[in-house]
């Protein structure tokens, strides 16, 4: 097999663009989910502070 024929037919195969279309979505899916983790846990930290501050220093006395 020739180089150009090489080329031509790795040109024409479509299952890598395919897989690496696949890898950019599941990469953008991940950053998306790590952003919104991360503002979640914001939050959720926040939430727990705010509890923290309504409950009375010495609940035992």
């Amino acid at each position: 097999m020739s180089t150009i024929t090489a080329i031509k037919k790795f040109v024409a195969d479509e299952d890598g663009v395919t897989a690496i279309e696949y890898g950019l979505i599941a990469a953008l899916i991940g950053v998306a989910i790590a952003a919104v983790a991360g503002t979640v846990g914001t939050d959720i930290k926040a939430a727990f502070e705010y509890i923290a501050e309504q409950l009375p220093d010495n609940p035992g006395a």
